[in-house]
Order: C-alpha cells, then structure tokens, then sequence
C-alpha cells in the first residue's frame, strides 16, 4: 500500500460509517510515559501499520532490530493491513487493536482520549517536534507523526527543460503556459489528472495555505466559504478546471492508471503531477526499474507566491498512537520515540523529520535554494472543518467534487465553473451554520 497524505487518509476515513464506540470509558486519561531505563522495559507488542510494502520486504524487521540494540527485552510484531482505515475502525469496537497504530480519521479528536494513551502535554512535547497540534485535546498530545509532507508537483525535469522551461512558475497563468509550451514541444501528456484511481484528486485540497502563505487557512474554512473569489481552494480549483478545460492532461481520465503513471512519468511520458513529497521515492525508485535516471524526478510548490516567496505547508502523515489498553504502554511508547528520533524512517521516505530542529531531506535542496518558505497550517479548527465538511456533504477529503469538476472541464458535465463552485459554497455555509464551534 503507498503512503498517503493526511488529506488522503482523511479522504478514506470519509468513506466509512460514523461512530465507534469503543470500550474505553475505565481507561480514558491513561498516559504512555517514555521510560527512563531500557533495559529494564520488556514484554511483546503489536504495531499495526499499512505499510505492507515494508512489512513484505522486510524492512520493518530491520527497524525492530535495530529498536532492540536499545531495547533488547521487547519484541516486536507487525501486522500489516491493506484497507487500514476499515479494518481498524472495526477492531477498535473492542480493545484489541494493537499496542501501537495510527490513528484512524474516522476517530473524532475529542475521542482520543478514549483510545489512545497521553504522550505528555502539548507544552512539552512542541518544544521537540513538529504537528503537536493535530494530536492534541485538553493540552495533552495523543499521537506523533514519524514523518511530515508537503504537497507539491512531481515532475520530469528533462520534459520541461525541453519545452524550455527552466524556471518554476510562479503563477497558475504562468503554469498553464508552461504546460501549453510541454505540449507544443514535446511528447508527454503535460499533466495527469490520476482520475481513475480517485484519491489523488483529494490531494488538490493541500493547495490550502500553499497559495496564501496563511498558517489559519483551516480556520478560515470553519468560517468562510472556501470557494469565494481568491481563496486558496477556488484557485487550486480553478488551476485543476483550466488543466483540463485547455487539453492539457490525459484525453481520458477514466483510463488512467495510478501504479503506471510513475515509469510513465519517470520515462517522460507524463510530465507532471500533483502529489506530495511522500511520492518522490516511488517515482525514483519507478524510474531506476525503468533504466532512467531518478534524478530526473524534480518537486515543484504551487505556482503562488507572497511577497515573491512561494510557500510550502508541512503536515503530518499518519500519527502513531498507544492503545490505551495495552498491557505494555512502556513499551509501545519506547517504540514511539524511537522510531520518530532514531530510525531513520524519515529520511529513508526522504521526508521531512518531525524533529524541529532536523535538516530537511537533500531532495528539498532547490525548495531551500529557492527560498520557499515551510509553514504549518493551525489545526485548531481541523475537527470542525470535518463536521462541517460531513453536513455539507461537498466532500473536501473525498474524490467525488473534483471527478465532478474535471468532468465539467472536459465537457462530459453541463455547467460553468462559477455556477459549480457557487454550489459549493453555498452548501458549504449552509452546513457551517448548523455546526457548532
């Protein structure tokens, strides 16, 4: 299973039913707290993860060996499940779902405390790391990411430099002429709209703060309508709608295909997609398979800038949490901090660390040479954009607006896009209304 951003995985949450109920109520308020000797913590525990790639190639046993060079009285056991949302909201109906997990979205953040036990305060632990926020209720902090994202394109240096683009835009008009002149001048399909396969349609959601440089661009979704004239949605959107309305991606969407878009990228048939740093690995390692270069596999922000800098949002991935009725939390949080601070697991994803004061991955040289700027976007009012989001149904972390909207742009749908974002503000406000703060 591919790692996902956090919009993704709160793409799939948004496809399950609601509620679970769990068996938590002796428990809730528990704490993990991290040992102060190693060698004196023991006992087996489960990580239940959806990296079934890492778990099948065994990378994941190499993590646990190296966890017990410290921790030598702990075993630890993985189980990997492909459709980890589903089966995880199942298991948590009871209190067997592993000493260690990440958190589901189906989980209500004011639930968390019911399922998982306390890292420590909020105060504490945001001294150290990154994302502090998206874990926290009551000042207490419930789950760490092992590594953050960031959106972005990936692209195919040598397929822009021939349509002699050597700059990255820095606007969407400047974008759309880019990928006319990759068009005119070269082969490859400029941009892949991955239609398909549906979730990373969800992705174009993260253009939220990117094109602001807003660290409350959540908090103004739970206020506003994201789709009035210059919000950062209405113009991800609009970019996305002008992509396709001008021919610039795949002639048929519902053909495409997510696994070959990569060698098919990676070889310069595609040029351009819209992803996320998480997906820079799989595009190298697409195109080692297919005897091309990796480091022709560039990432590229949103062409937005603010005071001439473009802006970049960091978020958190999944975040790894401890069951709260795990006989072994000692051991589940010393797998926790261990694998944040010491495994490598971030820069094996060339990934961004959670670790503030972390270097960035070498694959983010040219964001740091070109100065982009790297913000965190509030998730105070994160929960509240969800609710309201679910009441609208408009569906902001699902897949169905935007097939909607690629629809409309290449004719298979009737409507203009102002008509069609209009009608999703006004559901959107609508919903906001009924949804308390």
């Amino acid at each position: 299973m591919n790692r996902r951003t956090v919009l993704t995985v709160a793409a799939s949450a948004a496809l399950l039913l609601a509620g679970c109920t769990g068996t938590a109520g002796t428990t809730k308020g528990a704490e993990a707290k991290a040992p102060d000797d190693p060698s004196k913590v023991s006992g087996t525990i489960k990580v239940l993860t959806q990296r079934t790639d890492l778990v099948q190639d065994g990378t994941m046993k190499k993590y646990a060996a190296a966890f017990n060079q410290t921790y030598p009285k702990v075993k630890v056991e993985f189980e990997a499940l492909t459709n980890y949302e589903a089966e995880v909201k199942i298991r948590m109906n009871t209190e067997n779902y592993g000493d260690v997990l990440m958190i589901p979205s189906v989980i209500k953040k004011n639930d968390y405390p019911k399922f998982f036990a306390s890292l420590g305060t909020r105060a504490e632990r945001a001294e150290k790391y990154r994302f502090t926020d998206f874990t926290t209720v009551g000042g207490k902090v419930y789950g760490q990411s092992p590594i953050g994202v960031t959106p972005g394109f990936v692209y195919n240096k040598k397929v822009w430099s021939r349509a002699g683009v050597t700059k990255w835009p820095t606007t969407p008009v400047e974008f759309l002429t880019d990928l006319k002149a990759i068009k005119s001048r070269t082969d490859a399909v400029p941009y892949y709209t991955n239609f398909a396969a549906q979730w990373p349609l969800t992705s174009w959601t993260s253009v939220n703060g990117s094109v602001s440089c807003d660290t409350q661009a959540t908090t103004k979704l739970a206020e506003g309508d994201p789709w009035t004239k210059g919000s950062d949605l209405r113009v991800g959107d609009t970019l996305l709608y002008d992509i396709v309305h001008q021919g610039l991606a795949e002639k048929d969407p519902a053909t495409t295909n997510w696994e070959l878009s990569k060698p098919e990228l990676a070889k310069g048939k595609i040029a351009t997609q819209w992803l996320g740093t998480w997906a820079i690995i799989q595009f190298q390692d697409a195109a080692r398979k297919a005897g091309v270069n990796p480091d022709d596999i560039g990432f590229m922000p949103f062409p937005a800038q603010v005071g001439g800098k473009f802006c970049a949002v960091v978020a958190p991935d999944y975040n790894q949490a401890v069951n709260v009725h795990s006989s072994h939390k000692a051991a589940a949080r010393a797998w926790i901090d261990w694998f944040t601070d010491k495994s490598g697991y971030d820069k094996d994803n060339l990934a961004i660390s959670p670790l503030k004061d972390a270097p960035l991955p070498t694959v983010m040289k040219p964001y740091e040479d070109a100065g982009v700027k790297f913000i965190e976007v509030s998730d105070a009012k994160g929960a509240q954009v969800k609710e309201i989001d679910d009441q609208s149904e408009v569906g902001i972390y699902k897949p169905d607006y935007r097939q909607d909207l690629v629809d409309l742009a290449r004719g298979a749908r009737k409507g203009s896009l102002d008509d069609f974002l209009a009608g999703l503000g006004k559901k959107w406000t609508e919903a906001r209304k009924t949804v308390g703060s």
